[in-house]
């Protein structure tokens, strides 16, 4: 059954950015240790050559990210995150002014900064539970802000995840998170119910089947499901075999109503976003 969302709007480099249809937000893993392509020793000129193509396949957003949030990552400092990620940021303001940039960090530090630099969105997997000076950095930016739903840390998460009902527990916890950042004055927020991230397998199901729900916090959805574990269990892969698998999940995920796809594969995610679109025209 398809599921009926409402069409909100960001404010973007000065102008608005409408979910009238679902985007793609591409990944740009700037890191040596990313569970599927990343590699912080890949030189600039490539690393553009990357983001140049995901433009040209559709990236509504690209997602930079300079630290590892695979399960049992090591933690870097907000200063090597940097040093990571700011000359790829600088360069892609410079190489590709219209491009909106997201950066994925859970660092105040690296926020501000890499707004100041040309960032428009912060997506922070912690939702603010790792800075306590997130939520009043974002405030202060007024920049889109992603928060997403983690049980425990990365170097953890996935040791033990247990929950008693878990789309109930991801649901209050965001509720809880998008009340407190509207309290601060934030307007434009993304709720991300975190598959993968202190989640089991049939937890990462669940919530999936339940992410209609969700829409009730009156955010729009971003969907991380790209070529991650929970297809890999299930079909016995590996996260370079599971383009397939990822195509099929993100099918479901737009049925139920997801605002945005955060993807490896631009193309791809794009053709499934086209072919949902012809059947809601149907």
């Amino acid at each position: 059954m398809e599921t009926t969302v409402y069409s909100p709007s960001f404010l973007v480099k000065g102008e608005l950015f409408e979910f009238k249809s679902p985007k793609i937000m591409s990944i740009i893993n700037i890191t040596p240790d990313s569970f599927f392509d990343g590699d912080a020793n890949v030189d600039l000129s490539a690393r553009l050559h990357q983001i140049e193509h995901a433009l040209e396949e559709g990236a509504d957003f690209l997602d930079l990210g300079a630290q590892s949030t695979r399960p049992g990552a090591e933690r870097i400092s907000a200063e090597e995150e940097l040093q990571r990620l700011l000359p790829v940021l600088e360069a892609t303001v410079l190489r590709f002014p219209e491009a909106r940039i997201s950066v994925d960090t859970f660092y105040s530090a690296v926020a501000k900064e890499s707004v100041l630099r040309g960032a428009d969105m912060i997506n922070d997997i912690s939702a603010g539970s790792i800075d306590a000076n997130m939520f009043s950095t974002v405030a202060e930016l007024q920049v889109p802000y992603v928060l997403m739903h983690m049980q425990g840390e990365p170097q953890t998460m996935q040791a033990s995840p247990e929950y008693k009902n878990c789309s109930n527990e991801v649901f209050q916890f965001l509720a809880q998170k998008v009340r407190f950042l509207r309290s601060l004055g934030v307007k434009d927020l993304m709720i991300d119910l975190g598959f993968g991230f202190g989640k089991r397998l049939e937890d990462n199901y669940e919530l999936l089947e339940n992410m209609d729900l969700f829409h009730a916090l009156s955010c729009p959805i971003l969907t991380g499901l790209s070529r991650k574990s929970m297809i890999n269990k299930v079909l016995k892969t590996k996260a370079e075999e599971a383009l397939n698998g990822s195509t099929a999940l993100h099918m479901k995920a737009l049925n139920k109503g997801a605002q945005m796809l955060r993807v490896h594969d631009t193309k791809e995610a794009k053709e499934c976003i086209l072919l949902h679109q012809q059947f809601k025209n149907a």
